[in-house]
């Protein structure tokens, strides 16, 4: 039976949100994940035990089995409280996936009934009060799959590679953020005797992006300005994730100072706006023209040098 505690691999409490769970699933995956530590099985090992217990808590359902003893650490159903106790039942009872339970009057030892529990549960001995037939489903298979910032941003579909050479389409949705996990149901391990097939939970790592970064579902850029354009005003073009736009600069712009473009931020999905892009814009003047120098310096001398104090 498996004494692995998903609350102390995630490092939260019994209480915890689904908020702190969350939050302490994506900085492990980020320090442990395959692709931060390649070649170290250590590591791979690690990530997949972080999965595994990220998988159990974030479904509330269960976790509540969980917390009610009605399953252990890896989702198997644990043994009916009493089992095995000396007297034991009187009837029999059916349990989860066609096995039966109780009779019998000699206690078992823990090694015993370990032993027992692997043969109801899908591994170890076979026979011990299985029906014939009785359907299984499949185990789920964790993976990891890293994606361009851009695809996060707009949508895609990636592709990972199975063990066996087979490969698999993955559908990145709009806004996906980095350290999420999802779910493809009947992609995982394939069921036994008719039962349903395991899911594929895939972790999915988000690459940054050098010209953005995102605020929820806006985006912002830093983006260079001339000097005739900040103090004249004018059109300049813009490069987003969908495409580049023009955008007309106010005259008098500063750096700093902030323009927003509708709708180029994260991509409408599930009910959810298309966020916006926050442009920033900095002033570069670049090398200065010899009119500029000459008028620079007649301003200069007209208006006279003024003193200051530093701040």
């Amino acid at each position: 039976m498996s004494t692995v505690d998903p609350y102390e691999i995630l490092g939260v409490a019994r209480t915890a949100s689904q908020d702190d769970i969350r939050k302490a699933y994506r900085a492990l995956a980020k320090k442990y994940h395959p692709d931060l530590n390649p070649g170290d099985k250590a590591a791979e090992e690690k990530f997949k035990s972080i999965s595994r217990a990220n998988d159990l808590l974030s479904d509330e359902n269960q976790r509540g089995r969980f917390d009610r003893g009605e399953i252990d650490g890896s989702g198997q159903e644990r043994a009916p409280p009493g089992y095995g106790a000396h007297g034991g039942y009187r009837d029999f009872a059916d349990g989860a996936g066609g096995f039966r339970y109780g009779g019998g009057g000699g206690g078992f030892s823990q090694e015993d009934l370990g032993d027992i529990l692997g043969g109801m549960f899908g591994g170890g001995r076979s026979g011990f009060g299985r029906r014939p037939g009785g359907p299984e489903r499949g185990a789920d298979r964790s993976y990891s799959l890293t994606v361009p910032f851009v695809d996060a941003v707009l949508g895609a579909t990636s592709r990972i590679n199975l063990p066996g050479g087979a490969e698999l389409d993955v559908r990145i949705p709009p806004g996906i953020e980095d350290g999420q996990v999802l779910r493809l149901r009947g992609k995982g391990a394939p069921g036994q005797q008719g039962g349903p097939d395991g899911d594929a939970l895939i972790t999915v790592t988000v690459t940054p992006d050098a010209r953005y970064t995102r605020e929820g579902r806006d985006l912002r850029q830093r983006l260079p300005v001339d000097l005739k354009t900040a103090v004249l005003g004018g059109p300049i073009m813009v490069p987003t994730p969908s495409g580049t736009v023009r955008m007309n600069v106010p005259e008098g712009s500063d750096t700093g100072s902030v323009m927003r473009l509708r709708g180029r931020g994260v991509k409408e999905h599930g009910g959810h706006e298309a966020g916006n892009l926050y442009v920033v814009l900095e002033i570069h003047v670049g090398k200065p023209d010899d009119a500029l120098q000459a008028f620079l310096k007649d301003w200069k001398s007209e208006g006279g040098a003024v003193g200051g104090e530093a701040a």
